[in-house]
């Protein structure tokens, strides 16, 4: 998963089937029948969208079924049953069959031998957002839900269930819609049908097993869908824009230029012949989702982003946000361990391994667009020292290991989002000791490449043994990195790193941005009088200072429209996505008195640390900087 803060920073609080019906008469459970489910779209009413789910015929007296109360890749409780109504479990002669709901995401049904099917409806999460599950209690915006006239998120995890012991029993899916929808899925589609009258079809799809239901998300409504090869991946570019802002056909060059440079970057890694994006393109309404990020799944990522901003800005944030899920092909597709292979929805057991999980992709993420001319050295760097004054601001004296273990208890929960940051500075971390002991010839990425040659996606490691392994297959200096910072608790002193390749922090002018600076928003809310206003650090910003902003200026309008605490999400967006070359118009109330910016946008600077060459760096360390860099 890769969240993009706009919420928290900004606004400063933020196929195979059986198409028949037959039973299952085994001695056991319904083992090796199909779960026939169902999700009709064409049938919904007030945005709850009905289920049906039919198990086969039961040979135990009593039978559990769950949604989901945790998903993959999101450390955090979603409890998918709180957003499920009117659970009902009939007989085989359509009576309605008594049930105990045992907790939010978790119903028992005597008598189970009786049971013929299970229905429900499900409401979507988007409707009930506030700040798209970031820091609340519903899921963050790319794991939910959206059941709307024109357009469905069909992240499945939330619409279908599983019973305890039938995990691991194939699935049939079918999904009804409207017959003018488009239709994109990461899961398969077998056969599809059209309804007598003509108005909906009916798709019919297979899953393996339950893990696949959640693994594979749909989507369905007014989309556009571009498609384009990148080697020997076919990858699917689903876009919805509620107002039609944006179209897969202006998103589709800046994809496939990034998944280039990412495939010529990963070399022979190509662990799946298809990727999705899924695009959800949100105007901030009341029933859109605020959420902004990305969920990965093994083979396709589903991305919600505010339709606002610019296309250039738009481009620039997908890059970071896909680059970043794509390369979870390698990891944890390729390489994880027994906690995700084994992945327990409703009682899950975390890996110790999130800084490779997140924060390696991360790295690799940004590394790639060095690697492969995206950005120049400087850039790159900006970004590298933009993560370690960030996560300066989270603990730094916390066991990596500990933190990834128990990612949803208190206070680690809080510490999440330092695997973006510290884990992706560790994983650079590792580069450099890996680059240093091997005179450039190895890094990082060829570690994860060993690592998948061993593992791969159907045999899991052993998460105690893991630091242990890549000890043995690399060097002793990673071994005593990894068990001081990551297993331990001493912070990393990044100048040893930056040394080594003839680097180091340093005071200097760096470019930096409109809202945001060192790591930090240069604005603040006052949650009483409902405004925003410019906090003393203006005064470093070279483009808010040159243009006479003042600390404690209270942000009235931006290019007309009003700012609130209700909508500053949207619109420091538009802010923080400024290009220089912009025309543009701020007012300002300074103690009641209104004051006026209007000024062509020109590029913005401050003072302050940054990674730069060290005056006697020697030529072996930059030519061990360039084997970093370029590979």
């Amino acid at each position: 998963m890769k969240t993009r803060f706009f919420s928290s920073l900004l606004m400063v609080s933020i196929l195979l089937v059986s198409c028949t019906s037959t039973k299952n008469t085994s001695n056991d459970l319904a083992i090796n029948v199909p779960i026939e489910t169902s999700i009709n779209l064409a049938n919904v009413a007030n945005d709850k969208a009905p289920v049906t789910i039919n198990p086969g015929r039961f040979t135990v007296e009593t039978v559990t079924y769950r949604l989901p109360k945790v998903v993959q890749g999101t450390y955090a409780v979603s409890d998918f049953g709180k957003y499920v109504d009117d659970f009902k479990a009939f007989d085989y002669q359509g009576n309605e069959m008594a049930l105990n709901k045992v907790d939010t995401n978790t119903w028992t049904i005597s008598n189970a031998k009786q049971l013929d099917k299970i229905t429900y409806l499900v409401n979507d999460t988007f409707d009930i957002e506030k700040n798209g599950g970031i820091g609340e209690d519903t899921p963050f915006s790319p794991s939910g839900t959206n059941i709307e006239p024109e357009n469905y998120v069909l992240n499945l995890h939330g619409f279908i269930g599983y019973f305890d012991s039938l995990k691991n029993n194939q699935y049939k899916l079918d999904v009804t819609a409207d017959a003018s929808f488009v239709r994109t899925s990461a899961l398969k589609s077998v056969s599809s049908k059209m309804s007598d009258d003509g108005k909906n079809i009916t798709t019919t799809y297979f899953a393996p097993r339950y893990f696949d239901i959640t693994d594979n998300p749909m989507m369905y409504g007014n989309l556009e869908v571009e498609e384009f090869q990148v080697g020997d991946i076919k990858v699917v570019l689903s876009v919805y824009s509620q107002n039609k802002t944006h179209s897969a056909a202006s998103i589709k060059e800046a994809m496939y230029k990034m998944m280039q440079a990412q495939k010529t970057y990963l070399g022979d890694i190509n662990s799946t012949p298809s990727y999705h994006i899924f695009l959800y393109l949100s105007d901030g309404g009341e029933q859109s989702a605020k959420g902004y990020g990305a969920l990965e799944h093994h083979t396709s990522t589903v991305a919600v982003f505010p339709e606002a901003m610019e296309e250039d800005a738009l481009n620039e944030a997908l890059i970071e946000t896909i680059a970043h899920e794509f390369f979870h092909i390698v990891t944890p597709l390729s390489v994880h361990s027994e906690d995700v292979h084994y992945f327990d929805y409703n009682n899950p057991t975390f890996s110790k391994h999130l800084w490779m999980y997140e924060g390696v992709t991360e790295y690799f993420a940004n590394l790639f667009q060095v690697d492969q001319g995206l950005v120049d050295e400087t850039e790159f760097l900006n970004k590298i020292m933009g993560k370690i004054q960030s996560s300066r601001r989270l603990n730094d004296a916390m066991s990596f290991t500990v933190m990834s273990e128990n990612v949803l208890k208190a206070p680690y929960k809080d510490q999440y989002y330092n695997v973006y940051l510290k884990g992706a500075l560790i994983g650079m971390c590792i580069d450099i000791i890996m680059r240093e002991e091997s005179n450039g010839n190895r890094g990082i990425l060829s570690l994860m490449k060993e690592l998948s040659n061993k593992y791969g996606k159907n045999k899991p490691f052993e998460d105690d043994k893991l630091i242990d392994e890549i000890t043995a297959m690399t060097y002793p200096s990673v071994g005593e990195f990894l068990n001081t910072h990551v297993v331990g608790d001493l912070p990393i002193n990044y100048n040893e790193f930056f040394a080594k390749v003839g680097l180091e922090i340093g005071e200097g002018r760096t470019e930096t941005n409109y809202i945001m600076m060192n790591g930090a928003p240069i604005v603040s809310g006052d949650p009483q009088k409902g405004t925003i206003f410019f906090t003393d650090v203006i005064l470093e910003n070279s483009f808010w200072a040159e243009n006479g902003a003042q600390p404690n200026d209270v942000i009235k309008t931006i290019n007309g429209e009003d700012l609130t605490l209700q909508n500053a999400n949207q619109l420091l967006q538009k802010v923080f996505s400024w290009k220089p070359g912009q025309e543009i118009e701020v007012k300002l109330d300074r103690n009641g008195e209104e004051v006026v910016i209007k000024t062509t946008v020109t590029p913005t600077y401050t003072t302050g640390e940054a990674i730069m060459e060290k005056a006697d760096a020697t030529d072996a360390q930059k030519a061990l900087r360039k084997a970093w860099l370029k590979g």
